[in-house]
């Protein structure tokens, strides 16, 4: 190991061991109960609530994968921060009613929220398992990123498959005993150098490569001009129409995605949700940073094998062993937040509603009459931990030994995860939605978008392919439930949400 090598790995483990202590610690003082773990007791404030959903946002895909489509293909990267912007208009609306609905019924879930609304345990369980089933690929995802973050900030020293398995023993240890709460905090550290980094990128890249940003708009203008129109270069296709109906499904779907739930549940009142929605597309223009680092890399590698390296490659390649350590720590630890977060809204989809005996379907459940640390709420914690490990450990295998398989399907996650949105946010809204309208919908749904996905169609027609199953989800949905009459007592007027109410 060169001294680059030693300094920047020194480095990385310091920071390692500090979120780790930053990660445990945050729990001290605190109760020991399910709400705690899950969603902090519902107690975070605008900051917090701030630090933890942007760092969901800001992922190792932020560094790696914006600035590898920006390399490779160009606008079509556009996406994400148009998509992100538009969900938080979204969240401005939905966030407050959500909460206020779950703070109400004491529910910790979209699959709280669905198996209550419906009455029905069984519809709980499937909104948890299909949620559990398009959340596993994004945790897999991370630690990977986390992998090829660490090993391109080390020269090389620290192996892909040592640094995914650091990834899931820091992310498990903190997440574990401190819950939603832990990864609030490790954000703090987190988005501080996320901040500083690529601050210091905006500036340093188009000077030390090119000759600022005048020279750098003018040779892309002149000779990348493919870049910087749809549908890009060599994209696949990913043209105007992908643009706008992707930004429609992922507006909307962001809004029901279990972590993004997580972040509303934790907030103090609905009044912070309200904040955060207005202060969260401010953060989304760190974005455009890495996409311009990636266009950059054009001219300054422009053999690049793989592109998704074109920052860290800029970054090894220009600056001392200190400042790659930091952003390196910076891009680690925008795999590590996320990751956790992911985690622990499988552990409460699962734990909770498949292995706890459900909570929603009767309020006058065991389970919903054991308070904070009874035992109940304990036994519900502990399987919630363990599925939470439990999801963790498949992920981290998956990352291992099949590093391709799961992978592939996080390409369908936010697709599928879009078919949740009638049976997890619609029905709320629209009483006279069915149990059965709302899951056949759903498994149609599904359908299309497998469908389109195996017999490689999606998009089709430039349109987005979760958009055309979500179509089809509310098509059958609004059929079934004006073709049968809804059943009595599935949806009392009085759990129609409010955003303007607060529970006593």
């Amino acid at each position: 190991m060169n001294g680059s090598a030693a300094i920047a790995t020194t480095i990385f483990g310091l920071a390692m061991v500090a979120t780790l202590a930053i990660g445990v610690l945050s729990a001290r003082g605190r109760d020991k109960g399910m709400a705690e773990w899950s969603v902090s007791s519902r107690g975070l404030g605008v900051l917090f609530i701030w630090l933890l959903m942007a760092g969901e946002t800001y992922t190792s895909f932020s560094f790696l994968g914006t600035a590898g489509w920006s390399y490779s293909m160009g606008v079509p990267i556009l996406y994400l921060v148009a998509y992100l912007t538009t969900g938080f208009a979204v969240a401005y609306v939905v966030g407050p009613a959500l909460w206020t609905y779950a703070s109400r019924h004491r529910l910790l879930s979209i699959a709280d929220m669905a198996e209550h609304r419906f009455r029905s345990r069984p519809v709980g369980i499937l909104v948890a398992v299909t949620a559990t089933v398009f959340i596993v690929p994004y945790v897999q995802v991370q630690i990977q990123g986390m992998g090829v973050v660490v090993n391109a900030m080390t020269y090389g020293s620290v192996d892909l498959h040592v640094a995914a398995v650091i990834s899931f023993v820091v992310a498990e240890a903190f997440i574990l005993v401190s819950g939603l709460r832990g990864s609030a905090w490790v954000s703090v550290l987190k988005d501080v150098l996320v901040i500083v980094a690529v601050v210091f990128l905006a500036v340093w890249v188009p000077l030390h490569y090119l000759d600022g940003y005048g020279d750098f708009m003018t040779r892309m203008v002149e000779e990348k001009p493919q870049w910087l129109t749809f549908p890009g270069h060599e994209s696949g296709g990913l043209n105007g129409t992908w643009f706008v109906s992707t930004l429609l499904l992922n507006a909307v779907t962001i809004s029901i995605f279990p972590t993004t739930v997580a972040g509303y549940l934790s907030a103090k009142s609905p009044n912070a949700l309200r904040r955060n929605a207005l202060l969260l597309p401010w953060y989304q223009l760190l974005l455009f940073i890495p996409m311009m680092v990636g266009a950059v890399a054009l001219f300054a590698l422009p053999a690049l094998d793989n592109p998704d390296l074109a920052l860290f490659r800029l970054v090894t390649d220009s600056l001392p062993a200190p400042l790659v350590a930091v952003i390196g720590v910076a891009g680690a630890l925008s795999a590590i937040v996320p990751m956790s977060v992911f985690m622990l809204a499988i552990g409460t989809l699962c734990g909770r509603t498949l292995l706890g005996g459900g909570n929603g379907s009767d309020p006058r459940s065991r389970a919903g009459r054991s308070g904070p640390g009874g035992a109940d709420d304990v036994r519900i914690k502990r399987l919630s931990q363990l599925v939470c490990f439990v999801a963790g450990l498949v992920a981290l295998l998956g990352a291992l030994f099949f590093p391709n398989t799961l992978v592939q399907l996080s390409v369908l996650s936010y697709e599928g995860l879009a078919q949740l949105v009638p049976l997890a946010l619609l029905s709320l809204f629209w009483r006279r939605l069915s149990a059965v309208a709302g899951v056949a919908g759903m498994l149609v749904g599904l359908g299309v978008v497998l469908l389109l996905w195996w017999t490689d169609n999606d998009p089709w027609h430039g349109i987005n392919g979760g958009l055309l199953g979500l179509a089809a989800n509310l098509l059958v949905a609004v059929a079934l439930t004006y073709a049968r009459p809804s059943a009595p007592g599935t949806a009392p007027a009085r759990q129609t949400p409010s955003p303007e109410q607060e529970p006593a």
